[in-house]
């Protein structure tokens, strides 16, 4: 796997390892036959050796910002629940406003991206706030509230009484471990609902909208997804009268980048299309 990841044989990744043992004068790796470890000396080295590269990188990111902002390579992380309704648009924006900018993408889980964004493999990452990472420096763009996602034969129940008791008594559609959304959801939910904890997750807020439409329970949907995945003949939206939970979306960097003018740049372009984006359909039942 190692190997792979160098793009290298194995047996070239060994003779390189050994060569730079020699040249250190330290083993760095303890070799158990069939499998290896890494030595303590190893994981100071790997841990030295990951700073100087990322100092390398900013460096170059350094150089660039005297070419004007948003230009060259930047590489930009955005979770699953953010990406598919928001992506689309930044692009051509981009496209538009910063043409000589390379908008080099990434989607994946928070936990992954916020890991390679400390590691120094992204230099920006869109998501949900906040994030627990001290080397990690943020700027949150908008709020996006939580709607309640039923069936539309239903919706109707859903007009009076308490919504958060309401909910506690259906059966919660929520993504598989992992995604934030999941755990915003749970969080919301405070009450013990163990059936929605031990509930297999779907990969997909788009499974998720099909099982509302067919009654097989209901979600709380963040607004920004609802224009795309909301088939309205078959599925209702429910406002919450008021104190609506909501989710913060912004944009996270690394505290030693040298490249923040270009960040918060990117980041007023995404709160700008937020501003402009026409008001969607009133949800029904509130």
């Amino acid at each position: 796997m190692a190997a792979d990841q160098c793009a290298v044989t194995q047996p070239a990744l060994s003779m390189q390892i050994k060569e730079l043992e020699r040249e250190l004068g330290v083993d760095l790796v303890e070799r158990r036959g069939n499998s290896v470890a890494i030595t303590p000396a190893g994981q100071e080295i790997a841990s030295r050796a990951e700073t100087i590269l990322n100092q390398v990188r900013e460096l170059s990111d350094y150089a660039h910002q005297y070419q004007g902002v948003l230009t060259g390579p930047l590489r930009l992380g955005i979770i699953p629940s953010i990406a598919p309704y928001l992506l689309p648009a930044i692009l051509t924006e981009v496209d538009k406003q910063y043409p000589a900018l390379d908008l080099q993408i990434r989607e994946t889980q928070t936990a992954a991206l916020v890991e390679e964004l400390v590691r120094g493999d992204l230099d920006a990452a869109l998501l949900a706030l906040p994030i627990q990472q001290p080397q990690v420096e943020t700027m949150a763009l908008f709020q996006d509230r939580f709607l309640i996602a039923v069936q539309s034969q239903a919706a109707q129940g859903w007009t009076t009484g308490d919504l958060r008791s309401r909910i506690g008594q259906e059966r919660l559609l929520l993504l598989e471990e992992g995604h934030c959304l999941r755990d915003q959801a749970l969080q919301f939910c405070h009450f013990a609902n163990m059936q929605a904890r031990k509930a297999l997750g779907a990969a997909s807020l788009t499974t998720i909208m099909q099982m509302v439409a067919a009654g097989h329970g209901i979600t709380l949907l963040p607004e920004l997804c609802a224009e795309t995945e909301v088939d309205r003949q078959r599925v209702a939206l429910i406002e919450f009268p008021e104190d609506a939970p909501m989710r913060t979306v912004g944009l996270a960097w690394r505290r030693t980048s040298t490249r923040k003018g270009d960040f918060r740049a990117l980041g007023s372009l995404i709160q700008s299309l937020k501003q402009s984006d026409p008001d969607t359909e009133k949800p029904a039942g509130h």
